[in-house]
C-alpha cells in the first residue's frame, strides 16, 4: 500500500518540480547576454539663483552601425531642480537593458515648458532655442558589455547653462553638460571652516575648472563627484567676501576612490 501511495504522488511532484524550475529562471528579470546603462545627472552649481528648473521628457540612445535610429532609455516627464543637485547627489533619469555594442550618443529631449529660474521671490521662465526638437545631443561612445551596467554622468552645468538675455528680464537655456564613464572617475571630499564662510569649491586640472560643489552651509562639507584620474588643484572660494580664498595643490584623483583631503581652513581678510 504504501508503494502504491508513493507512486502516485511522483507525477505531482515531477510537475511542482518543472514549475518551481521556471519560476526560478524568471526571477532574475534579465534577459541574457544583455547589458544596461544608467544614467544619473548632477549639476555644477550657480550662485545667482535659488532654483533652475529644468524639465526632461525623454532620454535616448543611438547605437553605432544600427538602422533603426534612437532607443528610448526613460520618459521621466518630469522637472528637476538642478541646484538640488549638488555636493554628490544625483538622479537617475533612466536604466534600461541594451544590447552590447557601442553607443554613439545619447540626447535629452526638453519640453517645451517648465523650465524655470528662481531668484528670491522672482520666478523667470527659462526658454530652451532648440531642444524640444531636436534634443540636446552628447557624444558618449558608450561600450555596453553582457551582463554589466554602464553608469553614465551627466554634469548638468548651471552656471554655464542658463544665460540672461540682454537686459530684458529673460533667461534662455543653453545646455552644457559634460558626459562621464563612471567607471573611469573618482571624487574629491572634505570639509571647509567655518561652514558661515559659504565656499564654493573647485577642482581645477591646469588652467581648466573640470568640477565644482557648494560646500554645506551648516557643515561646510564638500564632494566633488565625476573626477578623471589625474592630480587637481581645489580652491576654495568663500561667498562671504569677509573670508579669503584658499587653494590646496596636488590633489590626487585614483578610479573608483574618494580622496578625502580633511578640513580646509579659510581665514578672515
Amino acid at each position: 500500500m504504501l508503494q502504491q501511495k508513493i507512486s502516485s504522488w511522483i507525477p505531482f511532484i515531477f510537475l511542482l518540480s518543472l514549475f518551481i524550475i521556471s519560476c526560478d529562471n524568471g526571477a532574475t528579470g534579465s534577459e541574457e547576454g544583455m547589458g544596461s546603462m544608467e544614467i544619473r545627472m548632477y549639476d555644477a552649481p550657480i550662485d545667482s539663483a535659488d532654483e533652475v528648473n529644468v524639465f526632461i521628457e525623454r532620454v535616448e540612445v543611438n547605437e553605432e552601425g544600427t538602422e533603426g535610429g534612437w532607443e528610448v532609455i526613460s520618459e521621466p516627464q518630469q522637472t528637476y531642480n538642478l541646484l538640488e543637485l549638488t555636493n554628490g547627489a544625483f538622479e537617475v533619469l533612466g536604466e534600461e537593458e541594451l544590447e552590447p555594442g557601442i553607443y554613439q550618443q545619447i540626447r535629452l529631449i526638453l519640453g517645451t515648458d517648465g523650465h524655470s529660474v528662481v531668484v528670491g521671490e522672482d520666478v523667470f521662465d527659462l526658454t530652451v532655442p532648440s531642444g524640444p526638437q531636436t534634443g540636446i545631443k552628447l557624444n558618449v561612445n558608450a561600450e555596453i558589455e553582457a551582463d554589466i551596467t554602464y553608469v553614465l554622468l551627466l554634469d548638468f552645468d548651471a552656471s554655464r547653462s542658463v544665460v540672461e538675455a540682454g537686459r530684458s528680464g529673460m533667461y534662455l537655456l543653453k545646455p552644457v553638460i559634460k558626459a562621464t564613464n563612471e567607471a573611469v572617475t573618482g571624487n574629491i571630499a572634505g570639509t571647509v571652516n567655518p561652514a558661515a564662510a559659504e565656499p564654493v569649491v573647485y577642482a581645477i586640472a591646469g588652467s581648466d575648472t573640470v568640477g565644482s560643489t557648494i560646500a554645506d552651509t551648516t557643515s561646510g562639507d564638500f564632494r566633488i563627484i565625476g573626477l578623471e584620474a589625474g592630480s587637481y588643484t581645489v580652491a576654495v572660494n568663500p561667498r562671504d567676501t569677509t573670508y579669503a580664498d584658499k587653494n590646496v595643490p596636488d590633489i590626487t584623483v585614483m578610479v573608483g576612490e574618494t580622496n578625502n583631503i580633511g578640513t580646509v581652513e579659510v581665514a578672515q581678510q
